[in-house]
């Protein structure tokens, strides 16, 4: 990972990032595999140690009894492994607690673990669930204490008593599951299962008593939470809402996998320590022959494989777990850190993922945004299309906790302040108090308000050992909302934000599980006082770095903040300031970037100033010349000649002589070699454009199908120990892109034994973007449109001034867009430029009596504008006064990386498919555009016949094929040899069909086939009234008394058989597509006919 303790970029100071030719403000936290920058995703998971009450449909599938109620916590080790644990209620009232492992999945009664964990009774169960026996409320609450009694007395059926007994018991059900030795005690295997299944959070290691009795308490708490669910007296949590959920950050995903290697390696290790005992006779390890033995016979035959497991989950992002890591997807975990520009950048270390899992789900639930997550997630950056809502970025204050807090002064300092160990029966009485999934004891409601708030000052004012980053989650009591309680955390991978504690006037972090109960005013104007304890710093704490930067956004409507988040990401600008020394396939590259003029204060606080991303334009919105409908815009040619929007891309080729065995570590065999071939013809163009090492010139001008390099094929003489060419031919390599370019760097890369001559070159091709008609452009205020028309610019409307306008929009863009921003935006950069002041944009800082158009409008009238931002102006082309004043400004325009050039496809003939005879698909390889279903319907709708035909046939496959007209078969007509006796002297071939023909086996049968047709066509004559005496039959008469056939009228096929008849064939002109059906119809059994008209 960069700048991690690993790399040689750690601790390094920006001149030393710049020697060391990266970038100065490398932020590092990516991998590098394979030459490609990859990024492990954050996800949203299940907050840990939290018991969460469910209601799922798919529980009742459990078994016959089992109800939608569960009570599911996700526990995690110290070294952040997570077990989920699930307490399902079944209709009866019974309890079973269920579990994977492995992948499998089992369900445990909870009494028998309940009785494993500690020796106990049944009055301790009995109380710890429902209450002290005769405390208050007592008789109310039948609905538990009738199931809790069901719940004990069928446990008696497994005549169970004592700890020991009840882990024998579950240890020789789990010893195979849990891959235990066969001879491992089952009281121990046992043991072994509650150390790794049960509430893991609460004692993973040399666990004790006291742990074994946390977990006894955590498990009767969660068994009465699961009996307040199933009753109705609390709600569901709602397990889509920050509040209860945390983040998986990278470093313990990567932690979890490596672990899990290193565990499969160990036990492979110990299967092969077993093997070798058992083949001899069980000697000790610590004997002589097996320290010979073992590094030859043991360890040398395990295949680690943990380096490449990782690197192939770095690459693929596919986790291949056996165990699944108690995760719900199993790819997608990384994704490439493009560097398209800089804001796109730094939004992949701000973006989390609600999981692939999520993503299949047709259900809306979890992508909807909710309450909670105020100042946690972005409500605007979220991609508008399949993953809207999945997708999140977090608001740019919050922070993760990456590692955990002290709080070993936190269970007695919550004693002090009034806990007691037993629960009251009713809610109204007792409240539970948690530290980190762990039951630290019970107090009145009261009691937990002020214990919260204590909690809250000792935290602020930073004494009694109370940390900071400590979240005092309280849960006061509702009329059947969530159980109430204090459940406070530490742990890593924590939400928290920043806000201001009103009573010390002192910085407080909040996390979601406590805010929601928390009266925290969004500006000092709503400050309530004895209701509001917080307040916010900004209300720009609800957006993302990138939402904050469009300038405004309170004034715009909330899709077009959404579209400028991701346009914001897709322009063209300044990916970083080491792109000479980059090698990426693609870059793209803003030549002309500026500083907006109008902009917030955290642009200058996350450094967007050394990454820009468009230009200050000179807007004029008007309706001018027609060019500019339908959201495009007019560019003045004078701005475009002096470099407005003017881009570069880079491009990547690598050429490699020794493509098969280029990630071969050892020493290859050279069979080529960059350069001309010695002693081999050298023409004079290939000297204009190469090197005498066979590389391009630096800077050379590159067209489509220009060489740019040349090698030679070699031989190794190992006399003279020299590479020789022996046929003294070069080999050229060409330009195949259809664009000019330039050659701006030429890399020479070596192999890995760094013994070998240079075998693969990386040249790096600059493409000069201008802008052309069709390029995308973007205000920051999500008014997207394309370039209509580079105008000149003495037809461009202008100012009293002076003034032109670099860009023209159509006013048509903004009422149904409601982008009133940039209205605002055009004021403020109009003032700004004139005043020669940067512009807070800042959202949120106007209000109905301190209004934008005040604020900005005096400024423009104290430069001698007008208020309002509008102009009289004069038409280009006549002179005349425009009758209405124009409104002109400056806007921040960003160019999108949506080029013509680079979509454009056109073609009038190319390669087709042999199958059917279409037009392939694909620009790059010179397809075609497909005519669809929807194209083909309104082409029918519009009656152009004519169009279809052409576009559908004539253009695409247009086939002439033979068909017979009686049989109505493509498939029947065949090629034939005309005449038999002349076949010998390559007669003239036809086309006939099989079908409708007669085969002639021996030639009697000539002669009868000969006599019945003569014979059929005299009685037809004489039924036309042609006599008995016509030629015909006197022929046939004169046939038959001779003997004699004409041959002409046999023919033969490809095998030498031979035939008469299937004359009636014809040539038609059908789409190619229509005999590849009919040949796969008639493969199945199906025959099509089809009827020929004249």
């Amino acid at each position: 990972m960069l700048r991690s303790n690993r790399c040689h970029l750690e601790g390094m100071a920006p001149a030393q990032l710049v020697a060391a030719k990266e970038e100065s403000e490398e932020l590092g936290g990516y991998f590098v595999v394979n030459g490609i920058e990859k990024l492990i995703r954050m996800l949203l998971v299940a907050r840990r140690n939290f018991p969460l009450a469910i209601s799922r449909p798919s529980f009742q599938k459990r078994g016959p009894s089992y109800s939608t109620f569960g009570i599911q916590i996700r526990s995690a080790r110290p070294d952040q492994t997570t077990q989920t644990n699930v307490l399902h209620y079944l209709n009866d009232g019974n309890v079973t607690l269920r579990f994977s492992w492995r992948k499998q999945e089992f369900l445990v009664p909870v009494m028998m673990v309940l009785k494993a964990l500690v020796e106990t009774n049944d009055r301790e169960i009995f109380e710890g669930i429902v209450g002290a026996a005769g405390s208050k409320g007592f008789e109310e609450r039948q609905f538990v204490i009738d199931r809790v009694e069901l719940l004990l007395r069928t446990y008696k059926a497994y005549e169970l008593y004592g700890r020991e007994k009840t882990r024998a018991y579950l240890g020789k059900r789990f010893k195979i599951a849990l891959q235990l030795h066969e001879e491992t005690p089952d009281e121990e295997a046992g043991t072994e299962f509650l150390r790794k299944i049960v509430l893991p959070h609460l004692g993973s290691s040399n666990v004790t008593e006291a742990q074994d009795t946390d977990k006894f308490r955590m498990l009767l708490f969660m068994i009465r939470k699961l009996y307040s669910l199933a009753e109705g007296e609390c709600s569901v949590d709602n397990p889509d809402a920050v509040s209860t959920q945390e983040i998986l950050l990278p470093g313990f995903l990567y932690g979890m996998l490596l672990k899990e290697r290193l565990e499969e390696y160990l036990n492979n290790i110990r299967g092969a320590l077993s093997e070798w005992s058992r083949n001899n006779n069980w000697q000790p390890f610590t004997g002589e022959q097996f320290r010979k033995e073992f590094e030859s016979k043991i360890l040398r035959r395990m295949n680690e494989n943990i380096g490449q497991a990782l690197e192939y989950f770095l690459s693929t992002g596919n986790l291949t777990s056996p165990t699944g890591l108690d995760l719900q997807q199993v790819s997608g975990f990384t994704v490439v850190a493009e560097k398209l520009n800089f804001l796109r950048f730094i939004s992949h270390f701000r973006m989390v993922h609600r999981g692939a899992f999520f993503a299949e789900m047709k259900t809306t639930t979890v992508r909807k945004l909710l309450p909670e997550s105020w100042g946690f997630l972005c409500p605007v950056h979220t991609p508008d299309g399949s993953p809207c809502g999945l997708l999140n970025h977090f608001a740019h204050k919050c922070k993760i906790a990456t590692r955990g807090v002290d709080v070993s002064t936190i269970p007695r300092l919550v004693s002090q302040l009034g806990l007691t160990n037993t629960t009251a029966v009713s809610l109204s009485e007792s409240v539970v108090v948690q530290l980190d999934g762990r039951v630290l004891g019970f107090c009145s409601p009261k009691q937990a308000k002020i214990i919260a708030d204590t909690l809250r000052f000792w935290k602020v004012e930073g004494t009694h050992g109370v940390p900071r980053e400590l979240e005092i989650g309280y849960i006061p009591n509702s009329d059947r909302g969530q159980y109430p309680g204090i459940y406070m955390s530490s742990t890593p991978a924590r939400m928290f934000r920043p806000v201001n504690y009103l009573l010390l006037d002192e910085l407080d972090f909040v996390g979601p599980l406590e805010q929601p109960h928390m009266s925290i005013a969004c500006v000092e104007e709503e400050i309530t006082p004895k209701e509001h304890t917080h307040v916010e710093f900004d209300p720009t704490h609800i957006l993302s770095i990138l939402a904050n930067m469009t300038p405004f956004s309170d004034f715009n409507q909330s899709p077009r903040n959404m579209y400028q988040c991701q346009m914001g990401k897709q322009s063209m600008g300044t990916p970083g300031t080491a792109i000479r020394y980059r090698t990426d396939n693609k870059t793209y590259r803003l030549q002309t970037g500026q500083t907006p003029i109008v902009r917030p204060p955290l642009h200058n606080e996350y450094g967007f100033d050394n990454f820009p991303n468009g230009m200050n334009a000179v807007v004029a919105v008007i309706s001018y010349t027609g060019y500019d409908m339908d959201d495009a815009m007019i560019v003045n040619k004078h701005a475009h000649e002096r470099g407005f929007a003017h881009g570069t891309i880079y491009k990547t080729k690598k050429i490699d002589l020794d493509e098969s065995n280029r990630r071969a570590k050892t020493s290859r065999t050279i069979t080529k070699l960059f350069g001309f071939a010695p002693g081999g013809l050298v023409r004079s163009q290939w000297r204009e454009k190469l090197d005498d090492d066979g590389l391009p010139h630096i800077g050379s001008f590159i067209r489509q199908g220009d060489i740019i390099a040349a090698s030679h094929s070699v031989t190794y003489n190992p006399v003279s120990r020299i590479y020789e060419n022996r046929d003294g031919e070069t080999q050229l390599h060409r330009y195949t892109e259809h664009e000019d370019a330039f050659v701006e760097e030429v890399r020479v890369l070596g192999a890995e034994s760094g013994a070998e001559p240079c075998q693969a070159v990386s040249i790096k091709f600059r493409v000069p973007r201008s802008p052309v008609i069709g390029d995308k452009f973007s205000s920051r205020h999500g008014q997207k449109g394309v370039c209509s028309q580079k105008f000149p610019a003495i037809d461009m409307p202008f100012s009293e001034s002076g003034m032109q306008p670099d860009v023209i929009i159509n006013p048509h863009a903004f009422p149904s867009r409601m982008t009133i921003g940039m209205f605002v935006e055009s004021l403020a950069g109009k003032a700004g430029a004139l005043h020669g002041l940067a512009q807070d944009s800042t959202p949120f800082r106007f209000d109905e009596e301190h209004t934008a158009v005040n604020y900005f409008g005096e400024q423009l009238r104290r430069a001698g504008y007008n208020y309002y931002g509008n102009e009289p102006m004069y038409s280009g082309m006549t002179g005349e006064e425009l009758h209405a004043d124009i409104y002109i400004g400056l806007v921040y325009y960003q160019r999108l990386r949506h080029m013509v050039n680079d979509k454009f496809q056109v073609r009038t003939t190319g390669p087709v498919s042999a199958l059917h005879g279409q037009p392939i698909k694909g620009r790059k390889r010179g397809g075609g555009i497909r005519v669809g279903e929807m194209e083909r319907d309104a082409l029918i709708a519009h009656g152009a016949a004519f169009l279809l035909q052409d576009r559908l046939m004539n253009c695409s496959d247009h086939t002439l094929a033979y068909v017979c007209r009686r049989c109505g078969s493509f498939l029947s007509v065949t090629s034939v040899v005309e005449g038999y006796s002349k076949a010998r002297h390559g007669a003239v071939s036809g086309v006939k069909c099989r079908c409708c023909a007669k085969r002639v086996d021996t030639e009697e049968n000539v002669l009868v086939a000969s006599k019945r047709r003569a014979r059929a066509q005299a009685e037809r004559e004489k039924d036309n009234g042609n006599g008995e005496g016509s030629a015909t039959a006197a022929a046939a008469a004169a046939t038959e008394k001779e003997g004699w056939l004409p041959k002409s009228e046999i023919w033969e096929d490809g095998a030498g058989n031979r035939f008469t008849g299937g004359n009636d064939v014809t040539v038609v002109a059908v789409p190619g597509v229509l005999r590849y059906l009919d040949i796969e119809l008639a493969s199945m059994g199906i025959k099509l006919k089809f009827n020929v008209e004249p």
